[in-house]
């Protein structure tokens, strides 16, 4: 069965399963445990650590292993801000971050926090001339994503790095969606925070990391025993981390003949999508992520595209799984200046590594059926036909 929703959920490789089952099995020990399973455990928390480090050059800091993203997101956001908030309480977070961002930094609202939302052009990149003018003396933190999980738009991170390399402010990443489809690299992006996730490089769900340079501090948002580096509390879950470590090694051997294949179905995708009439690309034509592929339908909603394209066996997406269970439209779509009409049009495809040819040609044999039948169904549609 096609499946083009990577975004949401990746097959995690066989490799990663064969490297974490003994850490289910037999080497079940603690890593904060004072015997020699403990001690097992927690040299595979260590190497699985270094792994990740290595991924995205991360010589310059350390990763902080979480239950994934989303908490990596709010450990970044919340964390750096309650922390620093003595030398100031001005932050910028982008219009098209994940929800994971957004709603952190409307809590740092509510805590008294000054929080600016940087706009964006219509194919979703950031305004670089905006942070320039908006950077203050009490500016402590910027974040803007790597690139945009739904429309798969590339920020221009060592633009925007450049922009703030005298100001007192940390930059804060997230690489959730481009960490194993693009380079990325904290030396060269200048980063001082940067998230990560482990089931979008084909590792297990429910772990990832924040990248923290060397320097940077924060205040932990889960209190307990303090088991990573003091930031984030809980039981380390050795056989996850493990599966992280492994589908980062992985992925750096990997991920460049990953894009180029990912890239050359994507294209195609694109160039026959089009071809329907009152077809539009969401997301920048050039500077966008290899594997993602975000259109939209004048006439009728994605939802009813999703519906019909499973009924013959294909999965796809409208948006961010995270926000799928409103009925609002996407927040980024709606940033970009569409209106939400067209927004409630769009079809998501994110792709994989284990995407083929033959997935692409059922996708294009039956989505311009689906479309058409759709739209004979639209009352607008008829409308604007006669």
């Amino acid at each position: 069965m096609p499946y083009f929703d990577y975004a949401s959920g990746s097959p995690v490789d066989e490799r990663v399963i064969e490297a974490m089952l003994p850490y289910m099995k037999q080497h079940y020990g603690n890593p904060s445990s004072v015997h020699s399973y403990g001690f097992e455990a927690r040299k595979a928390v260590e190497e699985a650590r270094e792994k990740v480090l290595s991924l995205v050059n991360g010589k310059n800091g350390d990763i902080i292993f979480t239950s994934g993203a989303t908490e990596a997101n709010n450990l970044a956001v919340i964390g750096y801000a309650l922390r620093n908030a003595r030398r100031g309480k001005h932050v910028m977070v982008s219009a098209v971050e994940h929800m994971s961002v957004i709603n952190p930094a409307k809590f740092l609202q509510k805590q008294g926090f000054e929080v600016e939302f940087i706009p964006v052009n219509k194919y979703g990149e950031v305004d670089i001339g905006f942070i320039e003018e908006r950077l203050r003396d009490d500016t402590i933190l910027v974040s803007v994503q790597h690139a945009n999980n739904e429309i798969g738009t590339i920020q221009p991170i060592v633009e925007i790095s450049k922009v703030m390399e005298n100001a007192d402010a940390a930059l804060h990443v997230d690489a959730t969606a481009s960490l194993g489809k693009i380079e990325v690299d904290t030396e060269s992006l200048k980063v001082d925070m940067m998230t990560l996730s482990s089931n979008d490089i084909h590792g297990p769900r429910g772990v990832g990391g924040l990248f923290v340079k060397e320097g940077v501090r924060l205040q932990p948002i889960i209190l307990g025993g303090g088991q990573e580096r003091g930031l984030r509390s809980g039981t380390e879950n050795v056989a996850a981390i493990v599966g992280f470590g492994v589908a980062a090694e992985i992925a750096k051997k990997e991920w460049k003949g990953d894009a180029e294949k990912m890239e050359r179905l994507r294209d195609r995708i694109i160039e026959n999508v089009l071809k329907i009439e009152e077809s539009y690309l969401n997301g920048h034509p050039k500077k966008r992520l290899p594997n993602n592929v975000n259109v939209r339908f004048s006439y009728i909603e994605g939802e009813s595209i999703i519906l019909s394209l499973d009924m013959e066996g294909i999965q796809a997406s409208t948006g961010s799984a995270c926000s799928s269970k409103t009925l609002q439209p996407s927040h980024v779509l709606i940033a970009c200046g569409l209106k939400h009409e067209e927004a409630h049009g769009s079809l998501l495809l994110t792709l994989g590594k284990y995407n083929t040819d033959e997935d692409v040609d059922k996708l294009l044999n039956v989505l311009p059926g689906v479309v058409e039948r759709l739209r004979m169904m639209s009352p607008l549609y008829k409308a604007k036909r006669g």
